[in-house]
């Protein structure tokens, strides 16, 4: 019995272990079904992919066997596309550093980087051709998966597009224009540190003209260099844009100390030319400066950095630098002078404007010459053309206004009228070595300009009739004074002005030696008229007619002397009143007539009064009598006829359509018109 449930126990210990072992390993079966479901999902996945791989075994064996030559053939290009590419990446730190510091080597591997450029622009698009053409072989003999073909098309059309968009996406990733930037910046910077402008004072003298120094020659070949490579990547324009830049200004800042601020002023800012003719003497010295010493430095650098490029190049540069650096303000200043009012005063600043531009017409011709600077040629053309038409047009008007001048009053003070002082003067000077070249060659050319032949003696003949007018003026000015005395006056001053102004000058010499010999003598009887017919009227009322011995008694003489006396200084204060606003313009002339008159007059005085000026001293009335002293006469004398401040002006002329000032209303003035 007890054996038996010994065994039944075994036997259930042995059915649970059994039992146990069995439901492990259906535990384990279980989590290794669990663990193949992925793993069978995956083989399911690569599936596809193993049937594409194996697709080639299963493909036409010709065509199988030509994809390789088709393959290399592509891979081939794009595979040196590949590696220019890689070595334009290598330039870059070159490329990105400062171009001073190695110009030469900069500029070489500049020109790599542009043959590298060419290169990837040549055969990117073969490259990408081929390997479109494999796509397709593929494609069509079913070589690779449909999946694989429609990547590889994607991509392909993904860097035809990048091809064909070059302005957005450069090869070089911008790396070219970075480096162009840094050539210009040099250029620039190279141009800037070689531009000095020139030191100089206010005034320019022949000594002070010395032309700055050109650019060394090393800087000028570094800036050709750099032009070669900017030029070759369509970069010309900027370049010429900087140039005219730093060199216009250079321009500008070396005259800048010339105090130029006169270019600007307008025709409203000024009454006529002799408030200005100051600023007219500067602008022919400056101008010639600025042409000879500025400009044609200017003119040979620019042919010296562009010469390589062409002359247009280089002059159209040379024209943008002469405009923007002032010459075009020079040559309107002049226009300015041409529109200003007529005045004979005009006449002789329009002959210095010409004689300047004449000077450097050469000069003009070859620096402006170009088509380039038309609008420079236009501007001298027409400023030359107005300065001739102005010039020949005051001068042919001269004897009309000298005879328009004749119907106006003489002047009250008996003087010699401007008109007068300055026409002779002003002929003078057009008949000197100065103004007589320049004004023929002006005549010359106003005269071809209207087909008509300039006649050798045509200048000197019309200052004759100018002259002759003049007389003919101070004829007839002489006959309307109402005060005799006071034109015998005024025919003294006027004969004596002539003579004196004319002898020894070119006028003088055409008139010749009887000329001013008639007009010094007619100086001398005018001034012996003059002297007789109003001082020497004086001396008459001292007589000593009943005063020698003392034949009526003492107290008759006194009444004589008293009476006398009075009369003699009441003619004495009346003509010293009425002679005191008249003026002897010349000194040595007013020297003399004062000594004559002293000459009639206080001899005769000083005698009267030491014989018979006792008889009235004593008089408790004496000093209406004994009024003046000897000296206190003679200094009262030597104290007339002195020229007023401000009396000798300009001559203002007039012509019968107010050409000459601003309208006949201002023209016809009273003695101011003449005096």
């Amino acid at each position: 019995m007890a054996s038996s449930n010994k065994n039944s126990i075994e036997n259930l210990i042995a059915a649970s272990n059994s039992l146990r072992v069995s439901l492990e390993k259906s535990k384990a079966l279980g989590l290794a079904l669990q663990k193949s479901g992925p793993r069978l999902e995956e083989i399911s996945q690569r599936l596809p992919s193993l049937e594409a791989a194996v697709r080639p075994i299963r493909a036409d064996k010709d065509a199988l066997g030509a994809v390789g030559g088709h393959i290399n053939r592509a891979v081939g290009p794009a595979a040196a596309v590949l590696k220019v590419f890689d070595a334009v990446h290598g330039l870059e730190k070159s490329l990105l550093s400062d171009p001073r510091n190695d110009l030469p080597g900069y500029l070489s591997v500049l020109k790599r980087l542009e043959e590298a450029l060419r290169f990837l622009g040549d055969n990117c698009g073969l490259a990408i051709q081929w390997l479109e053409d494999i796509v397709e072989y593929l494609e069509d003999n079913a070589v690779a998966d449909n999946r694989y073909i429609s990547n590889l098309k994607k991509s392909l059309k993904n860097l035809r597009e990048l091809q064909n968009d070059e302005e957005r996406v450069r090869l070089d990733g911008g790396l070219l224009e970075a480096a162009l930037d840094k050539l210009e910046n040099e250029f620039r910077r190279l141009l800037t540190e070689h531009s000095v402008p020139l030191p100089m004072s206010s005034s320019i003298g022949e000594q002070a003209c010395i032309a700055p120094s050109p650019l060394p020659v090393s800087v000028i070949q570094k800036l050709q260099a750099i032009l070669g490579r900017l030029i070759a990547n369509n970069r010309l324009e900027k370049c010429i844009s900087i140039y005219v830049e730093i060199r216009s200004s250079n321009v500008r800042a070396s005259l800048q100390a010339l105090d130029l601020d006169y270019l600007e002023i307008s025709i409203s800012e000024f009454n006529d030319v002799q408030s200005i003719e100051g600023y007219i003497a500067q602008w022919g010295k400056h101008l010639e400066f600025a042409v000879k010493h500025l400009f044609e430095v200017e003119y040979k650098l620019c042919n010296d950095v562009f010469e390589r490029i062409g002359l247009d190049v280089w002059m159209d540069c040379f024209a943008k630098i002469a405009a923007q650096a002032g010459i075009l303000a020079f040559l309107q200043f002049g226009k300015t002078v041409t529109e200003s009012k007529k005045d004979p005063v005009k006449l002789l600043k329009l002959l210095d404007i010409f004689a300047s531009l004449n000077k450097l017409r050469l000069d003009f011709n070859r620096l402006f010459g170009g088509a380039a600077c038309i609008e420079i040629q236009n501007l001298t053309r027409d400023l030359i053309k107005r300065v001739i038409d102005g010039a020949a047009e005051i001068f042919w008007e001269l004897l009309v206004q000298v005879e328009l001048q004749r119907q106006t009053p003489p002047p009250q003070d008996g003087g010699v009228p401007k008109l007068v002082s300055i026409i002779t003067d002003y002929c003078n000077k057009l008949l000197g070595d100065d103004y007589k070249p320049v004004l023929t060659q002006v005549l010359v050319i106003h005269r071809s300009w209207r087909h008509k032949k300039f006649q050798e003696r045509l200048l000197v003949d019309e200052v004759l009739k100018i002259v002759k007018a003049i007389e003919l003026n101070l004829e007839t000015w002489m006959k309307a004074y109402e005060d005799a005395t006071l034109s015998y006056m005024f025919a003294m001053n006027n004969h004596w002005h002539l003579f004196k102004h004319l002898r020894g000058t070119k006028l003088g010499q055409l008139l010749g030696d009887s000329w001013l010999r008639e007009h010094e003598q007619s100086k001398d009887y005018y001034a012996a008229v003059f002297l007789r017919e109003s001082w020497g009227k004086l001396p008459s009322h001292l007589s000593r007619e009943g005063l020698i011995l003392f034949s009526g008694g003492r107290a008759t003489a006194r009444d004589l002397v008293k009476k006398r006396l009075k009369k003699f200084n009441e003619s004495l204060d009346e003509m010293y009143k009425k002679q005191s606003n008249w003026v002897v313009p010349e000194k040595d002339l007013r020297e003399k007539t004062c000594q004559l008159i002293v000459q009639a007059v206080v001899p005769v005085y000083r005698s009267y009064m030491q014989n018979y000026g006792p008889l009235v001293e004593q008089d408790t009335s004496s000093s209406k009598y004994a009024k003046y002293s000897v000296q206190s006469l003679e200094n009262m004398i030597l104290s007339l006829f002195q020229p007023k401040p401000g009396r000798y002006g300009s001559f203002k002329g007039r012509s019968p359509s107010g050409k000459f000032n601003n309208g006949v209303s201002d023209l016809r003035r009273t003695a101011s018109a003449v005096v």
